[in-house]
Parts: C-alpha cells; structure tokens; sequence
C-alpha cells in the first residue's frame, strides 16, 4: 500500500494494536508498525508523536466534545448533570460500538507502568480544563475544581467498571449509575 492512500491513520492504529497484543508494548517499533501497516516511518510520524499516542489518540477529540457540550449548556442547568451528560455523549460517540478494542487498549496500558503514568498524566490534563471549563460559567473556587474532579472520578469508576469482564450494560448507562451513587453517599440521610 502506497503511504499517501487514504487511512493510513486507521490502519497504523490497528497495525500497533495487533503487534502490542504480539510483543507485548515494549517489543513493538514504530518500524514494524510502519511496515505492518504498509506505510513508512515518517508517515507514521505524520500521524502520532509517538507509540504511546496510539493508545491515547482519542482523547483530545474526547475532550473537545466534553468542553464543547459543558460551553453549550444552559446556564441553570446544574453542573454536575452537565458533565455527566457530556460523559454521556463521548460514551456513546466515541465508546459504544468499541467495547472489545477497549478492553485490549485497556489490558495493554494496565500491563505497563510508562502507558499507566502517561494514562493518568491524560486524565489530570482533562480534569484540568474540566475546571477551567466549569469556572467559566462562573463557578468560584473550591466549587469549580470539586466539580471537576468529581466529574473525572465518575468518569474513571464508570469506564472500569464497563471494560470489566463480566460487564454487558453500556458506558452512558454506567455514568449514570455512577452519579446516582454519588449522589447516595453525598445526600443528607
């Protein structure tokens, strides 16, 4: 396959994948997934920074849509159900039909002390922006950061719990169960 034909980024993707679940993240090059993918090095470069990146290439299309719907939401909605309801948009975009590749991206990040670091690294940057976010609709501080941090940690328990192996029920519905959990244990009894 000539390097310039379409879906070179789709097949580098699938490429490493397959030779991550092989040899392991460590015994994979950005060579062999070049050649794998029937592209040369330099437009694997085009398309991600590193080998890492491919595991974490979805998460800044991720964020934009969770900042984006956080922008777009009515002021008078309260906070914590508009970032559940962002989570809720990136579980069914960009998670639903993945459940499978999940796992397998999941199993390689867990398998390396590097990937788990650079996984968390991630999630800290979102949850970052997530208050940033959150202050612009004029949340003061402490609020803002709680929100956001609450809002990370439904996420993270939510997407555990859906990439579990005895799991069959989807990511949106995770998140909510998850918030009303939330909500249980921070309710007045």
């Amino acid at each position: 396959m000539g390097r310039w034909e379409p879906g070179a980024r789709g097949r580098l993707g699938e490429a490493a994948m397959e030779l991550f679940a092989e040899r392991g993240f460590e015994g994979t090059t950005v060579s062999a997934i070049a050649e794998r993918a029937g592209v040369t090095e330099r437009t694997f470069f085009r398309h991600f920074a590193d080998k890492r990146e491919v595991l974490f290439s979805g998460a800044d299309d991720a964020r934009d849509v969770l900042l984006r719907t956080i922008a777009e939401a009515p002021p008078t909605q309260p906070l914590l159900e508009v970032i559940t309801a962002a989570m809720q948009v990136i579980a069914e975009e960009a998670f639903s039909d993945h459940l499978e590749q999940a796992r397998a991206r999941q199993a390689i990040i867990s398998s390396n002390a590097e990937l788990r670091e650079r996984e968390m690294l991630k999630f800290a940057v979102v949850t970052t922006e997530l208050a940033e976010a959150v202050r612009s609709r004029g949340v003061p501080e402490p609020a803002a950061t709680l929100t956001a941090e609450l809002g990370a940690i439904l996420f993270r328990v939510s997407l555990h719990r859906w990439l579990e192996a005895d799991n069959d029920r989807p990511l949106a519905e995770l998140i909510t169960d998850s918030l009303q959990h939330l909500r249980a244990v921070t309710s007045p009894a």
